[in-house]
Order: structure tokens, then sequence, then C-alpha cells
């Protein structure tokens, strides 16, 4: 291996901080040195791939067994006359002779590279860059110190100098081909962007999207530690799986930037959380430090960027990393709410090969905020849910939606218009940390608290009693805090009962803190089997109440729940917390199944049981904001509107004359403002069309969860006297049936046999019925869909 000489001059120092290709122990950035490296390599390689072709053929007969007769056993060339280590500059490039022999077999090199005389000039080539990365990884072989990576190493080499003996592709021969884990990093981030900021602005998305790409960059030109190295940093951490991913790592995204011969994939592209979990505290660390030793040379338009955003972003994407049920690295990410998969559109794409660039990082504030009533409630249940000890919240987290998979309705506002008219209001609330001191008598209840939760003034945590962990003092006096905040604003409740529930192991409860302590919270018990969650007590110290915490806080729990797959609060409310729950959204109109919630939760006496269904498509904590912004994209658009109809029509002068009505289209003006006649359906024309534009509308009533009881005709032994009550009877399989035989000839007949069910329903059965709700929800989905089909353009129907 005479010719492995010839490339050391090139070649980085293996082992060193920054080094390639794989910087055992290093953990950081490579630095230039590693671009250097690289470069040099792609210099040697065009250096020799520009070579006449016997020096060509020199080069591989070094690593070509001897084709000679009698089964010679020389596995390579070897030159009488080898090259000086290091080469001198002086002297003159030997010719290269085809029938010069060999130092070890003595036969002639033209019989070591016979099976080359008809290879093109491409594939030798390519060979030749093989020949290149075998010297290379046959230096760093020998100069690794680490065993881990030298058997890397070693394990490459074998496999490039074996390509170049059969004229093959190298191929790692590996148990699992990339990518090891789904969803990748890069899915991931995508997810988490999409998660957190898709209802921020498009200027203000951006900037996140900038983020997230500059720290895809730095996974993928990450260098990891050594397994033994790891090992004397978290003895307690997973070795094996560290090393088995360290290991595919080196092979397949390490090594491969400098030895090109072998495929290269992106880190970000081919693992996950794993390993992103194994790296993450210690990338976050080094960048801080790299980003206080670098601020004064990062330019201007970067120091912004990287100091005060970046810090925040990435405190809210180790919540996701570390946090056991975060939904952004599930598979069924964005599903929607009918259970399809949205397609996920990347949003982010890691960079090529580029200095990386450093930021810093710091925690951020959390919080939550309650004010007002409060809300008595007894739990009864054997199902044993262990608590945390203390699960930290963090900041709002609102769930993206594929805005562009909306079904577009007859009315709708173009895309383009809208964009156009966001890019020219100015929102006070910029996206990573709005500072307002002065709030508009309109603000939303909650603004004032969600503006103390970014300047970390409140924060917020969920929390539980554990028997299995060891207690934290924090935590339980963050607990007794709790049970004295209960005890005082619920008198009536006894205090034992309160110290019981907030103290058992089954419950949690989000807690306020604000200067250090406590000054309300949320105490509630989540069924997941059952799909609900009750809420025990709600209050807030008095003094702190008036102030939005209430409803901060209560959005605060939603968005909890949403996380972990729950969209059904229950609660008895008592005559002062009606109110309080009703602005919550809740009401007595009860989405939950009886039978999901009767024997876990015991009836409180004179208390109103109230429910609210969660809509995982809102964003709660950013809810407010979400509608302010929505109601200025109005009020422009009218100021829009209004700037194009200036002109002035002259009064009517037709009620002089003796006319009593025209019709209102008729008034001059009227349609240059948009206005067009409401209530009149649609009514299709083509049979074709209406079939069809029927039968969908059909299908999705028939799909909704609240059909059931209108599915087939009511049976005489399960309803008696059902048919001397309704004298005109509908089901959704008559309705299938009549449209299969095309009866609908109108939308009116379709819709009036659609209200029949629903009217039969209502008159027979009492309105605190299981089927009078399934009515009246069913009822609302259907004439949603039919305006979503154009059929009407108003809903009588609330």
């Amino acid at each position: 291996m005479s010719e492995s000489a010839g490339i050391q001059q090139g070649s980085p120092a293996i082992g060193a901080a920054g080094s390639v290709p794989a910087a055992p122990g290093a953990g950081g950035t490579e630095g230039s040195g590693a671009t250097v490296g690289s470069a040099r390599i792609a210099v040697k390689k065009a250096q020799l791939r520009s070579s006449p072709r016997p020096k060509k053929l020199e080069k591989l007969g070094v690593y070509s067994s001897c084709k000679a007769e009698g089964a010679c056993k020389c596995n390579g060339w070897k030159s009488q006359n080898p090259p000086p280590t290091p080469p001198r500059t002086d002297q003159q490039p030997n010719t290269v002779n085809l029938l010069d022999p060999c130092r070890s077999c003595c036969h002639t090199l033209g019989d070591h590279v016979t099976h080359l005389e008809n290879v093109s000039e491409e594939e030798m080539n390519r060979l030749l860059g093989i020949v290149l990365d075998v010297e290379y990884l046959y230096t760093c072989v020998h100069k690794e110190e680490d065993a881990d990576t030298k058997q890397v190493y070693f394990s490459l080499f074998k496999l490039l100098r074996k390509c170049i003996l059969q004229m093959g592709k190298p191929v790692v021969e590996a148990q699992e081909s990339p990518p090891f884990e789904k969803p990748s990093i890069e899915q991931g981030v995508n997810n988490f962007v999409q998660y957190k900021f898709s209802h921020l602005p498009s200027k203000e998305r951006q900037t996140i999207v900038e983020l997230a790409k500059m720290f895809l960059n730095q996974i993928n030109y990450w260098q990891l530690e050594t397994p033994s190295q790891r090992r004397q940093r978290a003895p307690a951490d997973d070795a094996a799986g560290y090393k088995v991913n360290y290991t595919r790592w080196l092979c397949y995204c390490n090594v491969p930037q400098f030895c090109d011969s072998l495929p290269r994939y992106e880190t970000t592209q081919i693992f996950g959380r794993t390993l992103l979990r194994s790296v993450f505290t210690v990338l976050r660390k080094q960048l801080l430090e790299q980003a206080r030793q670098e601020k004064d040379k990062l330019p201007p338009e970067k120091r912004t960027l990287i100091l005060t955003h970046f810090p925040k972003f990435l405190s809210m994407l180790e919540e996701e990393v570390y946090g056991h049920s975060s939904p952004i690295w599930s598979q069924d990410f964005l599903a929607g709410s009918s259970g399809g998969q949205i397609p996920i559109h990347t949003v982010i794409s890691a960079p090529p090969v580029a200095r990386p660039q450093y930021y810093s990082t710091s925690p951020l504030p959390v919080d939550l905020s309650s004010c007002g009533s409060v809300s008595p409630a007894r739990k009864a249940s054997s199902a044993l849910e262990p608590s945390p000890g203390g699960e930290k919240r963090k900041p709002s987290e609102p769930l993206s939606h594929e805005e562009t998979k909306k079904p577009r309705i007859v009315g709708d506002i173009p895309l383009e218009l809208i964009n156009e008219v966001m890019a020219t209001i100015t929102d006070p609330a910029s996206m990573l940390g709005p500072e307002t001191n002065l709030l508009s008598a309109h603000s939303a209840r909650d603004e004032a608290a969600r503006l103390e939760e970014r300047r970390g003034v409140i924060e917020f945590h969920v929390i539980g009693n554990s028997l299995n962990q060891k207690p934290n003092k924090r935590i339980l006096m963050w607990l007794v805090g709790l049970q004295n905040v209960f005890s005082h604003q619920l008198p009536r409740m006894p205090k034992e009962y309160i110290t019981r529930l907030v103290f058992d192991p089954k419950h949690k409860t989000l807690s306020l803190i604000k200067d250090g302590r406590v000054i309300g919270g949320i105490c509630f018990r989540m069924f997941p089997s059952q799909g609900f969650t009750e809420i025990v007590f709600c209050a807030v110290t008095s003094n702190e109440q008036v102030k939005g915490y209430g409803t901060h806080l209560m959005n605060h729990l939603k968005e909890y729940h949403i996380k972990h797959d729950i969209l059904n609060f229950l609660t008895y409310a008592d005559e002062y917390a009606i109110g309080y729950f009703k602005k919550q959204g809740f009401s007595k109109d009860i989405k939950v199944p009886k039978a999901k919630y009767v024997g876990y939760i015991k009836d409180y006496e004179g208390a109103t049981l109230m429910g609210c269904e969660l809509n995982p498509s809102i964003p709660y904590t950013e809810f407010s904001v979400i509608i302010k912004k929505q109601k200025e994209i109005i009020k422009k658009l009218i100021e829009r509107k209004q700037a194009q109809i200036r002109k002035v029509y002259p009064g009517l002068s037709c009620f002089k004359e003796g006319v009593r009505q025209i019709p209102i289209e008729s008034i001059p003006g009227i349609r240059e403002t948009g206005w067009k006649p409401v209530g009149r359906g649609k009514e299709l024309k083509d049979p074709d069309q209406l079939y069809s534009t029927l039968k969908t509308i059909l299908q999705h009533v028939k799909s909704h969860q609240n059909a059931w009881p209108f599915m087939e005709p009511v049976k005489k032994t399960e309803a008696p006297g059902y048919y001397q009550v309704i004298r005109f009877p509908m089901d959704l399989k008559t309705m299938s049936e009549r449209l299969k035989s095309r009866y609908y000839t109108t939308r009116k007949l379709f819709m009036a046999d659609m209200q029949r069910i629903f009217t039969n329903c209502r008159e027979y059965n009492l309105p605190e019925s299981e089927y009078y709700k399934c009515a009246n929800l069913l009822e609302k989905f259907f004439y949603t869909k039919i305006k979503e089909a154009g059929l009407i353009e108003k809903l009588d129907k609330a």
C-alpha cells in the first residue's frame, strides 16, 4: 500500500475537534479544516482523472489482482521504483509502461489490468475515485484512536477495496437501510413549524422557517460524540442504541461527505427523534457558548435572529423533543378531523454544505391564568392513572391546519386578496414577544394575561402527586398552595375533600404561578378510555381576579388536552360558576354519550352538569389574536370596497309617484357594493349533476357520528305508538332508495325529506333525550353541507 502515502499531506488530522470524517469525541460542528480537507480530496481526484490513460491504469493496477496464467495469487501490482515519500517537487514523473514487472510476482502491469482494456473513461474515473477514498480511509484507520470509530473506518476500507477488485458499486451492508426512523428529524421540525406557527402571518412565519433551516443545517453537519465519550458523560443513557446510531451516522452521513464514492444521506432525513434526543442537549449548550463568543462577528441582520428569536424557538422545540406525547412525531400528524390524512407540504429543506451559523438558547417562560368563579365536582373511578410529579407546560402551541385543503365555499374571498390585505396590516402583537403598555378597551379578556406570560410574569405547570416518584419539594409546596386557594375560594367545599382530590395521584392540576407562588389553578381528572376529562375545581385567588387569568388558564388546559387526544370536558358548575363556564365554551348540551360518563362521575347536588367539546384545529391560547386579526382584515376589505364605489347616486323618486314597493336589486348602485340576493338556492338544471351532489351530501350525513338513530325506519317494537304520532315517517335508508330511483328531481324535495327526519324525531322524543340531541347536531351538519355545495346561500337553521 505504498500509494497511500501520497494522500497524507492533504488529509486532515483525524481525531481532532472539527476534523473529518468523524471527529471522534468532538461533539460539535465542522470547522473550516473539514471543508479544506474535503476540497483537497476533490482536487486530487480531479487531477488523477485528467491524467493520461496509462497513468490511470497504473493507479488501478495497484488494486487489481494478477490475471497472468498459472493462477498467480498477487493481489496488486507493485512498482519496482516506488516514488519517494514525501514526493520531490523537482522529480520528473515516470513514464508508464504496461510491460513493467511487478515487484511481488514479476508479472507485468498489463497482466494486472487486462480486465480494464475495454472499460470506458467514465467507469475508469469512477474506480479512480474509489481508489483515492480507499487511500484516505487507510490513513484514517492508522491515525484513529477511538476503537469504535476505527472499526467503522476499517469496514468501509474493506468494502471499497472489494469494489475496486470486483468493479462494483459500494453498498453498505446492514440489517436496516435508510431511513432508520419515521418521521425523520426534518419532518419532525416541519411538523413543529406547522403545529406551533401556522397561524402567523406569512412574514413572521418565514422568520420561523429561517430559524428551522439553520437548526437543520447544524444537525446535518454536527459531529457526534464517540460512544466511549458518551458513556463517560452520560453513563445512564442507552449506550447500545447510541452506538448503533453512531455507526450508521458514520457510514451514511459523515464519511460520505469526503469519500464521495459512498452514497451520502442528510442526517436530518434518515434519523428521527431518537438521535435528536441524544444530541439536543449538547447541541444547545455548545451553540449557546459559540454564540456568546462570536456575537460581535455576526452580521447585524443575523444578530437579532440568532441571539433573540432562536433561543425561544429552541426552547419550544425542546419540549416537543423530550415530551412523552408530542404530536409532531406521530405518523398521523395533521390528520383531518374526518380521519383522512392531510398531505404535509415541506416548508423546510436542509441547505447544501455551508459554513455553520451559531446562535444561543435560553428557556422560555410559560404561563396560564384564571379569573372568577369556581366549579365544584365529584369524582368516582377505579382506574389508576399515574400523574407526573411535575410536567411543565410551555407557551402556546397552536395546531396547524392545511388551509389549501379546505373546501372552497361560494362567496369566499380570494386568498390572493387576503394576503395582499394582510401585508398592509401592522399588527401590534409581534410573533415572538409583543410588548404593549396600553390595552384597548375592546381587547380580549385574556390579552393582558397573554402579555404577562410572554414577559415571564406568570407561568403555569401541570402537576400532581405521585406514589412512584420521589417527592419534589417545590411541587409539594405548589400542591399545598393550590389546596389553600381552592379552600379559600370554595368555602362550601369541605377542606378534607379538596385536600384528598388535590393530592390524589389520579388527579392533576394546572397551576398558575406568579412571583413563585400559586395564585390559581384547575384540578381535573382525565378518563382517556372514555374520551373525556372532568374538571373538579377551578379558582383564582380573589385579589388576582378580573385580569383575564381564568380565560387564559382554561385555554391552556384545552391545548393540553388536545395534545393528549381528549376532546371533551365535563364539570358540575354551581350557580356562581355557570357564567364563567359559558364564556369558556361550556353548555348544558352534553356531547358525550351518557353511557360514557355514568358511573365515572357522581351527580353533585345543587350543581349543573356542563360540557365543552374541543376543536383540535383551534389554537386556543392565540385564538383571540387570530380573531382580532380577522377583524382587521375585514375592516381593510370594507375600506377597499368603499374606496372603489365612491360614486353618489341620486335618491329614489319613484315613491313620490305612488310606487309602494320596488325590488331591492333595482336600487341604483346596490349591485356595485357586492350585494346579491340571499336565501335563494341554486337549482341545478343538469339531472346528473344534481344526483351527484345530493349523493355526496347524503353520504356525508350517513357517515356522521350522530346519524345512527336515523339510518333505518323506526321499528314498532322499539318505539310503541310511533306511527300513531308520526304520520309521515322518513329515514336515511328510504332517502337512499329514493335517490337511487331518481325521485329527487329538485333540491327542495331532497331537503324536505331530510328536514322531515329531524322534525319527526323532535316531535316524538323529549328534549333531554339522546335522540333529540342527535337530531339537532345532525341537522346543523346537514345544512352546513348544503351550503358548501352551493344549494343555499343563507342558513335559516341555527
